[in-house]
C-alpha cells in the first residue's frame, strides 16, 4: 500500500490528526477527551501519515529547550504493523535535526517501550502512570544517529 508522512500545514490535516488520537488515546485507551486535546496542540508541530490515499497515523513535536518532545503518536488499527509508526518517529527526528535539537525524548506507554527501543531510544527514569496508563521517558540522542 502506498504510503507518505507529511507535515499538517492545514485544517483539514489537523482535524484528520486530532480525529485519529480520539479514535485510538479516547475511544480504544479511555483517556479523558480533555487531557488528549490540549493547550500544547496549537504549539507542536504536527505530521500526519497517509496509506493509500487516507490518514491513518498521527505524531506531534513540541520544542522544550533544546530537546524535541515526540508525543500522541498514533496509528489506527488499519495501519498497525506497517512501518508507518516508525515513519512518524523518523519525520519527528528529522525535523529535529533541522532545527539544531541535540535530542529527540518522549514518555511512551509502557506496552511501546520495545518499538522505541528498536527504533534507539533508551528509557530514564523510573515508570510512572498518565491517564491511568503505565509510562516511561525515552531519548534518543541525535548526535549518535
Amino acid at each position: 500500500m502506498d504510503s507518505q508522512v507529511t507535515t499538517i500545514t492545514t485544517d483539514e490535516g489537523r482535524r484528520a490528526a486530532f480525529d485519529i488520537r480520539l479514535r485510538v488515546f479516547v475511544a480504544e485507551q479511555g483517556v479523558p477527551e480533555e487531557i488528549e486535546l490540549d493547550e500544547h496542540d496549537a504549539t507542536a508541530a504536527h505530521f500526519l501519515a497517509e496509506a493509500g490515499g487516507r490518514p491513518v497515523g498521527t505524531v506531534r513535536m513540541l520544542r522544550r529547550g533544546g530537546v524535541g518532545v515526540l508525543g500522541r503518536l498514533a496509528v489506527l488499527p488499519e495501519g498497525r504493523g506497517s512501518g508507518l509508526g516508525a515513519a512518524l518517529v523518523r519525520a519527528v527526528e528529522e525535523r529535529a535535526r533541522r532545527e539544531g535539537l541535540a535530542a529527540v525524548e518522549l514518555h511512551a506507554q509502557t506496552s511501546a517501550r520495545g518499538f522505541y527501543e528498536r527504533l534507539g531510544y533508551v528509557a530514564f527514569g523510573e515508570e510512572d502512570e498518565e491517564a491511568g496508563i503505565p509510562h516511561i521517558w525515552m531519548r534518543k540522542d541525535l548526535a549518535s544517529r
